[in-house]
């Protein structure tokens, strides 16, 4: 007897084939990087459309200048901006040009350079004087020391170091004789004038060797007052001078920090307000 047939019972297996899976953040980092370079392009493209040639050049030169600049964003700041000259010698290094006269431009806020003809007419011929009694000193070494050049602030004198004729001590405020003499000589043809006087005292980068809290800072400001005081011995009177002034080493003169030219005492022949607007007239 054959055995009863029922419902026929099928189990059926399924395969389960396992899926890539995701392939983590990657692409999303990628495409965060490629949105970030299109709009860093975009924008590119957007300023160089909205700045004039003068801007783009000056932010070209910013990034890769082609003189040697202060350490201080644009050029320094107050009377002695910009780049300074005390020699034939040093136009040459700052691939700028030789001429016995530099004038350092600066920018008003409207964006117009100054001009030398907009100077004080008074102040020119102080110039030219202080030019002729270089000249007319003996001793040629003493007439490398001084230049001259003209700011919108004034008339700016400055009186500088060499490597083998200081004008102080090292590390002093002590005058040396050569700076007496350059202040007779000069003090004169300042004295011709009556426009405020400031004094301004340099050093180079070398920290001062003294310690006890006196600095740079210090040897500066007092360098720039014996000055005003051999000034005053030598016939300016003392109501004349409006500030004596000590920078340190904020303002170097040469690329290199320490170079003897970086100390120097610069003298200011303020301008009178509105001294060149009739200059023409």
């Amino acid at each position: 007897m054959s055995p009863p047939h029922g419902p026929t019972i099928v189990i059926k297996k399924k395969k389960i084939v396992a899926g890539h899976g995701h392939h983590g953040g990657a692409w999303k980092v990628a495409y965060a990087d490629f949105v970030t370079a299109m709009m860093a392009f975009f924008l590119l493209m957007w300023l160089l459309n909205a700045t004039t040639e003068d801007q783009r050049k000056g932010l070209a030169d910013y990034f890769n200048p082609s003189v040697p600049i202060s350490r201080i964003s644009g050029g320094g700041t107050g009377a002695l901006n910009g780049s300074s000259v005390v020699s034939e010698q040093t136009l040459t290094q700052d691939g700028v040009g030789a001429s016995s006269h530099y004038t350092a431009p600066s920018l008003r806020d409207d964006g117009s350079e100054d001009r030398a003809e907009d100077a004080d007419p008074t102040l020119k011929t102080v110039e030219d004087q202080i030019n002729r009694t270089q000249e007319a000193l003996e001793e040629r070494e003493l007439a490398d020391h001084i230049s001259t050049r003209m700011t919108p602030d004034g008339l700016v004198v400055e009186l500088a170091d060499q490597d083998e004729s200081p004008l102080f001590e090292i590390g002093s405020a002590r005058p040396s004789p050569l700076l007496s003499k350059l202040l007779e000589a000069i003090a004169p043809v300042l004295a011709t004038v009556e426009n405020d006087i400031e004094v301004i005292g340099h050093t180079d980068a070398r920290p001062f060797p003294g310690g006890a809290g006196y600095t740079n800072w210090n040897l500066s400001a007092d360098r720039a007052n014996v000055s005003r005081e051999l000034l005053i011995e030598h016939g300016l009177p003392k109501e004349q001078f409006a500030a004596v002034v000590g920078k340190a080493d904020t303002e170097p003169l040469s690329a290199d920090p320490f170079a003897a030219r970086n100390r120097r005492i610069a003298i200011l022949l303020v301008a009178f307000p509105d001294a060149g607007a009739g200059a023409g007239n």
